[in-house]
């Protein structure tokens, strides 16, 4: 059955240390073949939305987050939160502090939605606003035809 967690038990700031070791992982997986994953942007009313599907068995590494966020989270899959992982399985809402870098892995095709309020008028400036990795982004890297 699914579940929507509380408040109380989103995802947390993480350490200096914990965001170095994701972005050890992060080197280490870019040297790997890459499984293409689509980003599918919305501005409306003052909220910038962005939304992935994770396939089962992938791993994947987000962008250091430098604001508050909501996560919503459809699927089965763990995350490490920083020192510890949690398993997520259903449908989840996560209110997500600023200073984190997320690993994910997908038991099965997981759908996250991340959105915070902003003023921005492009995609490319919530990108920029939510993190300084927006280089890093799989919505900046060019789409294989």
């Amino acid at each position: 059955m699914s579940q929507v967690l509380p408040a109380a038990q989103g995802l947390p700031a993480m350490s200096r240390d914990d965001v170095a070791h994701v972005a050890q992982l992060q080197d280490y997986l870019l040297q790997l073949p890459q499984v293409e994953i689509e980003t599918i942007h919305h501005l409306h009313a003052g909220l910038y939305a962005r939304t992935i599907r994770i396939p089962a068995g992938v791993v994947i590494t987000g962008a250091l987050i430098r604001i508050p966020t909501l996560l919503i989270l459809s699927g089965h899959a763990t995350v490490f939160i920083g020192g510890e992982s949690m398993e997520l399985a259903g449908y989840h809402v996560l209110p997500g502090q600023a200073g984190r870098k997320q690993v994910f892995r997908a038991h099965a095709d997981t759908d996250l939605s991340m959105l915070f309020a902003t003023s921005a008028a492009t995609v490319e400036e919530a990108e920029a606003e939510f993190t300084h990795e927006s280089d890093l982004l799989a919505s900046r890297r060019p789409r294989k035809e």
